[in-house]
C-alpha cells in the first residue's frame, strides 16, 4: 500500500511540469512581455549548418530571455521533413521557451500542414493550433497574454497563415491572407474588444508573407533598417491592412519571407516589420539572428530590436517611430539659461500677398502681441496673411523629439534657430514632420506661417518616446523673456 501511493505521488510529481504547460497561457511579468521573432529558418536535417542556425537561436535565447518565440514560416523546407522539424521543436523545449509556429510557402511542400500541426500539438511548449477548417490555411489562431495578476487578457498575438501561392500567375507569384481568415480576425478582435468594456487590447499579428503595403514605408523617417530586395508581396491588397486599422487594435504586423530585408515602419500609425533571417541555410547575406518586441502592460507601445550572435542592434520605439539610432547619432542642442515665468506665446501678425514664409521678412508689420497657444483664430482677414509665433518650449526629458505642423498654406518650424520641420509653399492642407534631439529644459521655438488664399489652417504638435503625438500644450509654452 505505501509503495503503491509512492508511486502515485510521483507520478502526480513528474506530470507538474507538463500539466502546467498544457495550460498553454502567458502572461506579462512585471509589466513587460518580451517576444523573439525567428523566421525562414530553412531546416535542412542533412545539412552541416544546422549546428551553426541551432546555434544563432540558442544565442538570441540566451541573451533575450524572451516569454515566447514566434516562428514565422518556412522553417522545415527540406526532407526528412518530420525528423526536421522535431529537430527544430527540441531547440525550444530545451531551452524551456515557450512557441507557436505560422506557415511558409515553402513548408507544406514538404510536409502537409495538417501533419505538421499533428505534430506540433505533442510539444508541451507549443501553444498555437490548426485553428478553424472553414477558413483559408492552417494556423490561425489568437494567443491572448495575460496581465501580471493573471486575471484577464491585457494583450493578443494573432497568428495567420499567408498561404503559398495563388491560383493565377497574373496576381503575383505569392499568394494572402483571405478574406474569410480576414472575417475571422474581425470576429476574434470584436469578441475581446466587446469583453474588455468596448475598448480594443494592444495586439500584434504575426505571418510569413508581407502585405503589399509594406512597400509604402521604404524610405520613409519612421522607417528603421535595410532594404536590400524587393518587397516579395502579392501584388494586389488584400483588404488586411484596412481591417487593421478599422479595428484598432493591431499595433504591428511582423513578416519573414525576405531574406535581405529587416526594416520596420509604420503607416496610418500600424507599424510593419520584417524579422531577422534565422536559418543558415536560407539565401541572404544578413548575420543570421531574430526580431525582439518588448511589450508594455496597459499601452499600445513596443519596443523592438535585431538580437544576433554578434550583439543587439538600434531599438525601435512604436508609436512614436523613434529610434535608439536617433538618440545616438543626433546632437542634442543644450537648454538655455532662462527662467521664464509667464506661459503664453508672443506673436508678430504680418498682411501682403506671400508665396514662401522667406517673403515675411519684407512684408508690412501689423501688430504685436501674446496668445495662450499657437493660433490663427485671431486674424482679422481670411486671405494674405502671416504669423511669427515666439514661444520657449519646456522640454521634460532629454530624447528625440518629432514636431509637426499642418498647415494651409506654408509653414515652417525652428528650434533654437535651427529648421526642424519644413511645410512652406502655397499649398492645401498638409502635414510634415521633424525631429530634433534636446536637452531638458527651454528651447527657444519659432513657427512662421502665412495664408495665401481659399482655406486657412495651422496646427502644431509634438511627439516623443513618452509623449504621444498631439497638439502642443498650453503647459509646455512660456513667453521668452
Amino acid at each position: 500500500m505505501k509503495k503503491t501511493f509512492l508511486l502515485a505521488i510521483a507520478c502526480v510529481c513528474c506530470c507538474i511540469p507538463l500539466s502546467l504547460f498544457a495550460q498553454k497561457q502567458l502572461f506579462f511579468k512585471d509589466g513587460k512581455f518580451k517576444i523573439a521573432q525567428f523566421t525562414d529558418i530553412h531546416w535542412d536535417q542533412k545539412s552541416s549548418k544546422c549546428a551553426k542556425t541551432v546555434a544563432t537561436i540558442q544565442s538570441v535565447l540566451k541573451a533575450e530571455h524572451p516569454d515566447v518565440a514566434m516562428l514565422t514560416g518556412d522553417v522545415v523546407t527540406a526532407n526528412p521533413g518530420l525528423e526536421g522539424w522535431k529537430s527544430v521543436v527540441g531547440i525550444f523545449e530545451e531551452a524551456k521557451v515557450p512557441f507557436a509556429v505560422m506557415m511558409g510557402n515553402h513548408d507544406a511542400e514538404i510536409v502537409p500542414k495538417s501533419e505538421i500541426y499533428e505534430m506540433l500539438t505533442q510539444s508541451p511548449y507549443f501553444i498555437g493550433e490548426k485553428g478553424p477548417d472553414d477558413i483559408q490555411g492552417a494556423g490561425n489562431y489568437v494567443v491572448p497574454v495575460y496581465s501580471s495578476d493573471g486575471k484577464r487578457p491585457a494583450a493578443l498575438l494573432y497568428c495567420l497563415d499567408s498561404n503559398d501561392y495563388p491560383t493565377l500567375k497574373d496576381y503575383g507569384t505569392y499568394d494572402w491572407i483571405h478574406f474569410n481568415q480576414i472575417d475571422w480576425y474581425r470576429k476574434q478582435s470584436s469578441r475581446y474588444t466587446k469583453e474588455n468594456g468596448g475598448k480594443p487590447l494592444p495586439a500584434l499579428a504575426f505571418f510569413h508573407i508581407p502585405l503589399l503595403e509594406y512597400n509604402e514605408i521604404v524610405g520613409a523617417e519612421t522607417t528603421l533598417g535595410q532594404k536590400e530586395e524587393r518587397v516579395a508581396s502579392p501584388n494586389i491588397n488584400t483588404g488586411l491592412f484596412a481591417s487593421l486599422v478599422d479595428m484598432k487594435d493591431v499595433m504591428a504586423t511582423f513578416a519573414g519571407h525576405d531574406h535581405d530585408n529587416d526594416y520596420i515602419g509604420m503607416l496610418y500609425n500600424v507599424g510593419l516589420a520584417f524579422g531577422r533571417v534565422s536559418g543558415w541555410d536560407a539565401y541572404g547575406d544578413f548575420e543570421r539572428g531574430g526580431r525582439v518586441i518588448e511589450l508594455r502592460e496597459g499601452t499600445f507601445e513596443f519596443d523592438s530590436w535585431i538580437r544576433t550572435p554578434s550583439g543587439r542592434e538600434y531599438t525601435y520605439y512604436y508609436p512614436s517611430g523613434l529610434t535608439s539610432k536617433d538618440e545616438e547619432t543626433m546632437q542634442f542642442l543644450p537648454a538655455k539659461t532662462v527662467k521664464p515665468k509667464k506661459q503664453g506665446v508672443a506673436y508678430t501678425y504680418y498682411e501682403g500677398k506671400f508665396k514662401h514664409t522667406d517673403q515675411m521678412a519684407s512684408a508690412t508689420k501689423v501688430k504685436e502681441g501674446t496668445m495662450k497657444n499657437i493660433s490663427i483664430q485671431e486674424a482679422p482677414v481670411k486671405d494674405h496673411f502671416a504669423y511669427e509665433f515666439r514661444s520657449l518650449i519646456n522640454i521634460p526629458e532629454k530624447g528625440v523629439y518629432r514636431f509637426y505642423t499642418y498647415s494651409d498654406d506654408g509653414s515652417r518650424l525652428f528650434i533654437d534657430g535651427k529648421a526642424v520641420v519644413d511645410n512652406d509653399g502655397s499649398h492645401n492642407a498638409r502635414l510634415a514632420k521633424g525631429k530634433v534631439a534636446l536637452d531638458a529644459g527651454f528651447h527657444e521655438l519659432k513657427v512662421l506661417y502665412f495664408e495665401d488664399y481659399m482655406g486657412e489652417s495651422l496646427e502644431v504638435g509634438v511627439s516623443s518616446r513618452t509623449i504621444k503625438e498631439s497638439v502642443l500644450p498650453d503647459d509646455m509654452l512660456y513667453l521668452p523673456e
